[in-house]
C-alpha cells in the first residue's frame, strides 16, 4: 500500500459515508413511488369519472397490475386518456417496485433462514435414521448406498460447501464438529439408529466414537480406520464396528484374483441396484410367528422361497450353513438370499403378531 494512501486510511479526520435517511432509501422511495400512483389513480378517477373511492381504486388496482378485469363503469373520453396515461407510467413503477422488494428480501437472508428452519424441522422429526460423520471420499459412498436404499440419514460435516453438496442432493446435512455432543443432540442421536464416523482423520473419528458412545450406550456405531494401530483405540472409545478401507480393498483385489467367480457372486448378491436377488438380514422379534421354530419346520424355502445362508445369534455367535433343525429364537438374525419381495415377506413374518401367509 502506498504511504499516502495509508495514512488516508488511517486519519480519522477524513470524510466517512454516510448511511442515507430513511425515507431516501431506495426501497422506501420505491413504495412511496407505488402509493403516489395508486393515489393518483384514485383521485383521477373520482374527479374525471365522478366514481365513488371504492370504484377508483379498484380501478387503478386493475390497471396498474395488468390484471385484465373488465372495466368498473364505461369510461369517457377523458377516462380513457387518463387510463392510458396511468397505464405507461404505473404498469412500469409497480413491477420495478415488485423486483426491488424480492431481491431486499433475498439479499436480507430471510430465505435463507426459512431453509435452515425447515431443514432443522425435519431433523427435529427424524426417527431411526443414520447419523453420517464426515462426507469424503468413503462418506460420498455410504450416503449414495443410504440414498439407493431410501433411508433416512443425516450428515454432519466441518465443510459447509459439501453440506451444501448434501443439501442439494435432496438429504440432511449440518455443518459442525461430529465430536460436539450438542451437535450429536441436535441430530437426534438419541432416536438413530447408527452413526458411521468416517471425519478426516483418525483422531477425530476417535473423539466421535467417544461423544456418540457417551450419548448412547446403545448406539451402534462404525468407525473408519486409516491406520493399523488405531483400530484399537477406536474399540475401546466404542465401536462396535472398525473398518479399515486400504485393508478392505486390498483383501478385495487379492479375492478377485484369485477366486472371481466368488467375488462375482458377493457382489452381486449385496449389489442394492440388483432387482433380481439380494441379500439381507432379518431379525426375528419376541412373539413372531418364526421365533421358537426351526429352518425346516418354518419351511423358509418353500414358505418364502429364500435360502439361509447364516443365522447370527442374540449374543453375537454367527453360525454359517445352519442345519435345517437349527432354531430361530428371539434376537437373532436370519442372513438370507432371495428375490427381495420374498425377503420382503420374510420380514414381515419375523415381526411380532404379523401371520405367516
Amino acid at each position: 500500500m502506498r504511504p499516502y494512501l495509508a495514512r488516508v486510511l488511517r486519519d480519522p479526520r477524513r470524510p466517512t459515508v454516510r448511511e442515507p435517511a430513511w425515507w431516501l432509501r431506495p426501497h422506501v422511495l420505491t413504495v412511496t413511488l407505488v402509493l403516489v400512483v395508486f393515489a393518483i389513480g384514485t383521485v383521477g378517477y373520482v374527479l374525471i369519472e365522478g366514481w365513488t373511492f371504492w370504484d377508483a381504486i379498484y380501478m387503478t388496482a386493475i390497471t396498474v397490475t395488468t390484471v385484465g378485469y373488465r372495466e368498473v363503469h364505461d369510461l369517457t373520453f377523458p377516462g380513457q386518456m387518463f387510463t392510458v396515461v396511468l397505464l405507461l407510467t404505473g404498469v412500469g413503477t409497480v413491477f420495478y417496485a415488485a423486483g426491488l422488494l424480492l431481491a431486499r428480501f433475498v439479499e436480507s437472508g430471510a430465505l435463507r433462514r426459512w431453509e435452515v428452519r425447515r431443514r432443522d424441522h425435519m431433523i427435529d422429526e427424524l426417527d431411526q435414521h443414520f447419523i453420517l460423520c464426515g462426507y469424503g471420499r468413503i462418506g460420498r459412498i455410504v450416503l449414495e448406498q443410504f440414498r439407493r436404499q431410501g433411508v433416512p440419514y443425516v450428515v454432519i460435516d466441518r465443510d459447509p460447501d459439501r453440506v451444501e453438496d448434501v443439501m442439494e442432493l435432496g438429504g440432511l446435512a449440518v455443518a459442525a464438529d461430529a465430536s460436539n455432543e450438542d451437535v450429536l443432540r441436535r441430530v437426534r442421536i438419541d432416536r438413530a439408529r447408527a452413526l458411521i464416523a468416517a471425519v478426516g482423520t483418525d483422531a477425530e473419528n476417535v473423539y466421535t466414537v467417544l461423544s456418540a458412545r457417551l450419548l448412547r450406550p446403545d448406539l451402534f456405531i462404525i468407525a473408519r480406520a486409516e491406520a493399523d494401530d488405531v483400530t484399537t483405540k477406536l474399540k475401546r472409545a466404542g465401536a462396535d464396528r472398525v473398518l479399515a478401507p486400504y485393508q478392505i480393498g486390498g483383501v478385495q483385489m487379492a479375492l478377485t484374483a484369485l477366486r472371481p467367480a466368488v467375488v462375482d457372486f458377493v457382489s452381486l448378491a449385496t449389489d442394492t441396484s440388483q432387482l433380481d436377488l439380494m441379500m439381507e438380514q432379518v431379525r426375528i422379534e419376541a412373539g413372531a410367528p418364526l421365533a421358537g421354530q426351526s429352518i425346516v419346520s418354518a419351511n423358509m424355502r418353500q414358505q418364502f422361497g429364500v435360502v439361509v445362508v447364516g443365522v447370527q445369534r442374540a449374543n453375537g455367535r454367527m453360525e454359517f450353513n445352519p442345519a435345517p433343525d437349527v432354531a430361530m429364537s428371539p434376537g437373532d438374525y436370519l442372513v438370507v438370499l432371495g428375490p427381495p419381495e420374498r425377503v420382503r415377506a420374510l420380514e414381515l413374518a419375523a415381526q411380532a403378531g404379523r401371520p405367516v401367509a
